[in-house]
């Protein structure tokens, strides 16, 4: 199969690689989208995966092309999205079935292959099928919209209350999206520049400026960015007693300048973290009320494309993002 494969540190070939074993209660899945996420860009020219070489990816969605148990059978052919987060099952959190905070957890795309390739392996429990009618570019966007919902969920946003989100890539804007549908009476935006602000207005929110004006002035604020002057953007469009979320990939360590941490004991400001969203398999959990929202209409998140490559042009997405060379959203990979 072709894949992208990571030798080393900015050393990513698109090249043949070896079709992935599917052993008992797996299934192999021929990728048909597979997104660019932004964590993708330092895991691939400065971090690095946890070992190489590695195939990174994953946010994706295909076919099940195989699996390892008769069992299974049923799911040949189906369409799915993928569950990146791979369980221990055996730690406190996951015998609490609180899965994304597992101590022990394998990841798709960074600890172990993952979707820019043509094929990939994982277990069948990660599988959610996918209901009539969705694509797979859409179905690829599952993980980020699941990501953005949980992070509105842990700010306990009440209908009526007023929410804005620091960040303008696919989570950021996704947050604000589940905000207003979840019944926030204002869902705004910081945006940086006249291009994001037009793509903003164009899915219906409104675009702020980081300026004074806004300062207290949101019930919930919810940082997508992970810099320093993010998350003292976020603390500061917090209402006093109000509640700033934290989700975006820490760009390395994250300090506080003594007036914004003021500024949390004085408003008694609640700070919540989160990284990733709750999945149970066929039970309902954010991949699966993101799944029905996208089926009925609620949510249109192929709003959110920007740029579509196909498998052989994934370099080009990544170089876009690694120079920001051009607005972008979400950059979307197709396969097979």
């Amino acid at each position: 199969m072709k894949a992208y494969v990571l030798h080393a540190v900015g050393d990513l070939r698109y090249e043949d690689a070896p079709t992935p074993e599917c052993p008992e209660g797996w299934a192999l899945v021929r990728v048909k989208a597979a997104g660019i996420c932004s964590s993708d860009v330092p895991r691939i020219f400065t971090k690095g995966t946890y070992h190489f070489p590695t195939i990174p990816g994953h946010e994706l969605s295909g076919v099940v092309e195989s699996v390892g148990s008769p069992a299974d059978g049923g799911l040949c052919g189906r369409p799915v999205g993928v569950f990146p987060l791979i369980p221990c099952r055996r730690c406190p959190q996951c015998e609490a079935g609180n899965y994304e905070m597992c101590d022990h957890y394998d990841y798709v795309g960074s600890r172990r292959d993952g979707g820019f390739a043509e094929l990939v392996a994982v277990p069948v429990w990660n599988l959610l099928p996918l209901p009539e009618g969705v694509s797979p570019t859409v179905a690829a966007m599952l993980e980020p919209l699941a990501v953005a919902l949980h992070a509105v969920k842990r700010s306990r946003l009440a209908a009526g209350q007023s929410a804005c989100v620091v960040g303008t890539g696919m989570i950021g804007i996704g947050a604000a999206l589940w905000a207003r549908m979840l019944g926030a009476s204002t869902a705004d935006v910081v945006v940086r520049n006249e291009a994001k602000r037009r793509m903003v207005e164009r899915l219906g929110l409104t675009a702020v400026a980081a300026a004074d004006a806004c300062a207290g002035r949101y019930d919930v604020a919810i940082e997508a960015v992970g810099t320093p002057g993010a998350v003292a953007q976020a603390v500061g469009l917090t209402a006093p007693g109000g509640t700033a979320v934290l989700m975006g990939n820490p760009s390395g360590d994250i300090t506080l300048a003594q007036d914004v941490y003021w500024r949390v004991l004085r408003k008694q400001i609640t700070l919540r973290g989160t990284w990733n969203s709750s999945y149970h398999g066929a039970q309902p959990s954010d991949w699966t009320e993101a799944a029905e929202a996208i089926a009925r209409g609620a949510i249109s998140p192929e709003r959110l494309v920007t740029h579509v490559f196909a498998q052989n042009e994934l370099g080009r997405g990544l170089e876009i993002m690694r120079a920001h060379s051009e607005p972008y959203c979400k950059i979307m990979t197709t396969w097979n």
